[in-house]
């Protein structure tokens, strides 16, 4: 009787070489039901916390928030001003705008209220908007693998200290595509607010 040899090339195949029914895909389990927007909230707060965590960086979230929704902290012996500093994050998401945007910057609306929120100067703690730039599909938002997490796409951050409130309601303002925000641009921007300066 003739043994079955192992395979040095991996699994066994299954194809459909005996004529029978073709194999079952498995379906993948299905998501929760939360609402898109409130999911899109979870995973910028979740970008934040990875970013904050890489610079070394405290975190607070004020209660209630008034239109702000961190506070980050970051304690460094080169500050001057104290040796811990503070900005404020405010956090947006969309997916209407695709990954790489073209250009210097890309067009982003927000509310009057929030806008001069964010515009207001001099201040005693800086603000800085971030926007978050995600695919339209859940599914493609992360992959996980053994050496890394892929979160897609980018968060982009802004100052708009200064900013005029230009439409009725809704103000559009440009995110510079240069600024993408990650725990390196994070710690230039806490050196720059610890030596009396600007985000």
């Amino acid at each position: 009787m003739a043994l079955a040899q192992p395979n040095p090339g991996g699994p066994a195949r299954t194809g459909n070489h005996g004529g029978g029914p073709p194999p079952q895909r498995i379906a993948p389990p299905s998501r929760g039901t939360l609402a898109t927007t409130a999911c899109m909230e979870t995973l910028q707060v979740g970008y934040l916390h990875a970013v904050a965590a890489a610079a070394g960086c405290s975190l607070s979230q004020p209660f209630p928030d008034n239109g702000i929704d961190w506070h980050v902290s970051h304690s460094a012996p080169e500050h001057t001003v104290d040796d811990e500093v503070t900005i404020k994050v405010q956090l947006k998401c969309t997916y209407q705008i695709p990954p790489h945007p073209p250009g210097d910057a890309f067009s982003f609306t927000l509310d009057n209220a929030h806008l001069v929120k964010l515009a207001r100067t001099p201040v005693s703690v800086h603000k800085i908007l971030v926007v978050m730039l995600v695919p339209r599909s859940q599914e493609d938002w992360l992959r996980a693998g053994h050496e890394r997490l892929d979160l897609r796409h980018c968060c982009y951050w802004t100052n708009l200290a200064g900013h005029a409130v230009t439409g009725r309601h809704r103000t559009t303002v440009r995110i510079p595509t240069s600024r993408i925000f990650d725990d390196r641009a994070l710690c230039e921007i806490m050196a720059r607010v610890g030596a009396g300066g600007r985000p």
